[in-house]
């Protein structure tokens, strides 16, 4: 079983019961999760949280737009890094890792951020994957219709 594979297992292990969660975790959440996560280069992402555990927000402005804002969380591949960008930032803030599935699915109920950008190269901060909320939430629908309808299938065959 690789990382990611342990790391989506630990989501579904801990998703609530009530109203068929775990399978809605492992059917329609996990596979777009994993895939994802496939996609990049790193395991876990260390991200920089305030003491009370409280991701850092970034409200980055449209260049020609001032009224044209989006919120977003950075992931970074090393700790370093991490502490690098937040002695930009804020120095009161730690770094800490999480795994790249657990970010991704703490994206999805996190509505005070409109995406995730996570750097894969060290050292190099114009060049991050960015994977928007809404993008993802989209991915999820999709991947539950298509459960929705396999199981109607099996069930009326």
């Amino acid at each position: 079983m690789t990382e990611i594979d342990q790391q989506i297992q630990q989501l579904i292990d801990d998703s609530p019961e009530d109203r068929g969660m775990p399978l809605v975790m492992e059917y329609a959440i996990a596979p777009i999760l994993k895939a994802l996560a496939q996609e990049l280069q790193h395991q876990d992402y260390y991200i920089l949280q305030s003491t009370d555990e409280k991701w850092q927000v970034t409200t980055l402005r449209h260049r020609q737009d001032d009224n044209l804002t989006k919120r977003v969380v950075y992931g970074f591949p090393t700790f370093e890094d991490a502490s690098t960008f937040a002695q930009y930032s804020d120095p009161d803030l730690m770094a800490l890792p999480v795994p790249v599935t657990h970010a991704l699915f703490e994206l999805l109920a996190f509505e005070q951020v409109d995406s995730i950008i996570l750097f894969d190269e060290s050292g190099n901060y114009e060049n991050g994957t960015e994977i928007t909320r809404e993008g993802l939430q989209k991915l999820i629908r999709e991947q539950l219709k298509k459960v929705k309808e396999k199981a109607q299938q099996h069930n009326f065959a």
